[in-house]
Formats: C-alpha cells, sequence, structure tokens
C-alpha cells in the first residue's frame, strides 16, 4: 500500500510506502542544502521513493537527476514519483548496490548527496515493519561516503546528511576523501544538542581546516516550526 504526499505546499508530489520509512524533515534539509551548476549531472546514492531527489528535482530545474537505490520496490516509486511530477525527461532512478554501482560511473558527477541510513546491524532493536533497509547500514559509512566520492568529479561537492553522533566517523572519511569541509549542525530547538549533522566537502581537495557553522534550528521553543524551517518547507535553499 502507498501514499501520495506533497511537500513544498503541494508543488511536489511523492508516492510513498503506508509503513515503513516515509521522507520527513531530513530529506527536505538536504535538497535545501544542494547547489550545482546548470547543465550539471547529479547523482544521490540511496534515494528510496525520492523523499530528497525529487524536491531536488524541482529546486535545480536545470540539472540531471540520477537516484540510486538497493530496493527495486522503493527505486519503482521514485520512477512513479518523477512521473507525477513531470521530471522523468531528467530524473533517472537505477537499482544496484552502490560501491558496485559507482564503478562505471567514476568522476561523473558534479554533485553526489545522500542521506545514508543510520545505524549498523547489531547495534540497534530491530527496527518496525517495512524500515530495515532505510535504517541499517547494507554499506558501511566509509563505504558508502568512498562511493560517492568515486562517482563525483575532481572538486564536485559530496553531500550527506545523518546523525550528529556519527560526526567523528563521517569526518574520519571525508578528511581523506575531501577538502573545503563545512558542517552545518540542526538542532531541534534552540539550547538542545544537535541531533543532526549536514556535511559537505569537495573532492580531491587538500585537507584543510572543516568550517562549524551556527546550528539550523528546526523549532522554537513552543514547538512550533523555526523561520528556518519555515523556509525550506517553502522550497528555498539552505545558505551555508
Amino acid at each position: 500500500m502507498t501514499t501520495e504526499d506533497t511537500v513544498y505546499q503541494g508543488r511536489v508530489h511523492l508516492v510513498q510506502p503506508e509503513q515503513g520509512f516515509r521522507a520527513g524533515t531530513d530529506s527536505l534539509l538536504l535538497a535545501a542544502a544542494l547547489a550545482c551548476r546548470p547543465g550539471g549531472e547529479v547523482l544521490e546514492i540511496g534515494c528510496g521513493c525520492g523523499g530528497a531527489l525529487l524536491p531536488a528535482a524541482y529546486r535545480m530545474d536545470d540539472v540531471r537527476l540520477t537516484g540510486l537505490d538497493l530496493d527495486m520496490t522503493m527505486a519503482d516509486l521514485a520512477r512513479t514519483g518523477a512521473d507525477r511530477n513531470g521530471f522523468a525527461g531528467r530524473v533517472t532512478v537505477e537499482t544496484g548496490e552502490a560501491s558496485g554501482w559507482v564503478r562505471a560511473h567514476e568522476n561523473r558527477f558534479d554533485l553526489v548527496f545522500a542521506n545514508p541510513p543510520y545505524f549498523e546491524p547489531g547495534r540497534i532493536s530491530a527496527p518496525g515493519e517495512g524500515k530495515a533497509d532505510a535504517y541499517i547500514e547494507t554499506l558501511d559509512l566509509a563505504g558508502w561516503i568512498k562511493a560517492m566520492a568515486f562517482a563525483a568529479k575532481p572538486r564536485a561537492p559530496l553531500v550527506m546528511i545523518h546523525r550528529a553522533a556519527e560526526l567523528a566517523r563521517i569526518l574520519a572519511t571525508f578528511d581523506r576523501q575531501t577538502g573545503e569541509i563545512t558542517v552545518l549542525p540542526i538542532a531541534s530547538k534552540p539550547g538542545e544538542e544537535a541531533r543532526r549533522v549536514l556535511v559537505r566537502g569537495r573532492k580531491g581537495l587538500k585537507r584543510g581546516p572543516v568550517r562549524l557553522l551556527a546550528p539550523l534550528v528546526t523549532h522554537q521553543s513552543d514547538g512550533s516550526p523555526s523561520p528556518a524551517l519555515e523556509a525550506v518547507r517553502r522550497g528555498e535553499p539552505i545558505a551555508w
């Protein structure tokens, strides 16, 4: 069973599984964090049903995008969503395991982004029905980042959203693969610890200082959406 939902105030349609992983704020934050040159090629590794891929296609209407997912069912939903939005001419969705798929696409993409699964097998209790592929790593985090870098052109940006608790693991691999690394913490409310991070680096550049930005706060103290989150929900870019 699937549902059809919308983001960007009804301008982008998503076809999602009724049970299991469903696109949310992380997907919209990731889409808002992206920028690519006109006419460029963009890759999302682990696109799922298109929760970040399709908003990214709406925002960047002058690029071609490829989504890759291991799950055939989710890839089919992303294709359906691309059709619903009229993106089929410039959005392609493929099925495959990331580290194998990228071997035929070395140095191809002008931008690569991802929202990898957040947990390693054996580290958490079993996820809910339909959520295992979305929440449990089938490729470890270092392997995921290496696949992103392999597919990116030299100097192209890699952009990832992940748990803040994994920042050390992320930076350990980003530091070997990229330069000009920028980290944007994402906090739920003012004064709270960040639970997510957006990380961006550019392939092959020399190591240098890591920029750690002030947090983006998604909700105000009373629980209402912050102006920053409202802007993301309207389809506006994150300035970072």
